[in-house]
């Protein structure tokens, strides 16, 4: 009995003495360096992952993902995993605040995104009374160039880049008479890419004898229509590959010999799978070379394939590219310097396929490339 008495009361002491060497123990681990889990340091994602522009928004996406997966397989940034929290804007305005606000309260870093112009305007204000950075893989509108803001694109704006377009579809595709067919519902871009090319087109001595805006009220069959009653030699499109797509298989309906371009905004491969035999022959502008021999570019594009199963385009491409300028400058960034500070310190960031330098208003040059679709791919003409 007393031996049965000596034991219940080794157990209430355990009982009552072990909560405190619980307690003793987790704090001890606290004080130790390298014991407390650290937070991970957040970056948001935001384009548009649903409805038409789908193509464009998990492009990006997926080359955002494969930037952090890629940083974290080599430790994260100074000993922090990287953490990628992604928001649809859904290509709607104010989705696109109501995204951003949630990406502000989750305490991102920064965003990469978003993935067209007309959400870019719509979100700078927040950002920069937040003071939080936008890096936008794609983002062309004249509207956003040299201002001081926290804007940055990996990207040209379209006056440095449309000029070419114009130039070619002159002087070798033979243009004189052109349609130019518009998105409004991303205005921004359309009518900063159509003006470029307008200017630089009529200055060859070419007539843009028509510049079209269409909306979601519009069929393609009436715009088809109303494009060719103008008689051009050439239309050039300027919307996302969906509806360029569904516009030139009915502008092929009415008409097989007229000659068909697109902007950059087009340039993926959906166009090609949606198109089908209606796209053969249409000139694509690019933001990517697909024929790259940089190393960078095969190491990346290999590791994209294998993660996605899918071709990059140019929206993984210059996605991966923002986000690794975002990660650089993360890396690099000193105390009490902010991280726009940062990035505009750093220099030179290396991209996938060239190196991206950004002026004192976050805004760089990158080249584009010509391409034609043959036989269901996209061929070179540079």
């Amino acid at each position: 009995m007393r031996e049965l008495t000596t034991k219940n009361w080794r157990v209430t002491r355990l009982a009552v003495i072990w909560p405190g060497i619980v307690a003793l123990l987790a704090l001890v681990s606290l004080s130790v360096p390298g014991c407390t889990p650290t937070e991970p340091l957040r970056i948001g994602f935001l384009g548009g992952l649903s409805g038409r522009v789908a193509d464009l928004g998990i492009g990006g996406r997926n080359g955002a993902i494969l930037a952090v997966e890629m940083r974290n397989q080599r430790g994260g940034i100074n000993g922090r995993q990287v953490e990628l929290i992604v928001d649809d804007d859904q290509q709607d305005a104010e989705v696109a605040r109501q995204a951003v606000a949630r990406l502000l309260a989750r305490k991102v870093e920064l965003i990469i995104g978003p993935m067209t112009s007309a959400m870019a305007l719509a979100v700078l204000p927040q950002v920069n009374a937040a003071g939080v950075p936008l890096i936008s893989p794609t983002v062309t509108t004249n509207a956003l160039t040299g201002l001081d803001d926290q804007f940055f694109r990996v990207v040209s704006p379209t006056a440095a880049h449309v000029p070419k377009s114009a130039e070619y579809h002159f002087r070798q595709h033979g243009l004189r008479r052109v349609v130019l067919v518009y998105d409004l519902r991303n205005r921004a871009y359309g009518e900063s890419w159509a003006g470029d090319f307008r200017s630089a087109f009529e200055a060859r001595g070419g007539l843009i004898v028509a510049a079209i805006g269409f909306d979601s009220s519009t069929t393609f069959s009436t715009l088809a229509s109303g494009v060719l009653t103008h008689r051009p030699d050439g239309v050039v499109v300027i919307a996302n590959s969906m509806d360029t797509a569904l516009l030139i298989q009915q502008l092929r309906m009415r008409d097989a010999t007229v000659r068909i371009a697109t902007s950059e905004w087009a340039a993926t491969e959906r166009l090609v799978e949606l198109g089908g035999r209606a796209v053969e022959g249409v000139v694509v502008a690019q933001y990517v070379d697909r024929e790259s021999s940089e190393s960078a570019y095969l190491q990346f594009h290999r590791a994209y394939r294998e993660r996605f199963a899918q071709e990059p385009g140019f929206p993984g491409l210059t996605a991966f590219d923002a986000t690794n300028v975002a990660l650089d400058a993360l890396a690099s960034k000193s105390a009490g310097q902010t991280l726009k500070e940062a990035i505009l310190a750093h220099g030179k960031f290396a991209g996938a396929q060239t190196p991206i330098v950004f002026d004192a208003n976050g805004d760089t040059q990158r080249d584009t490339y010509l391409w034609v679709i043959r036989n269901g791919e996209f061929k070179s003409l540079h």
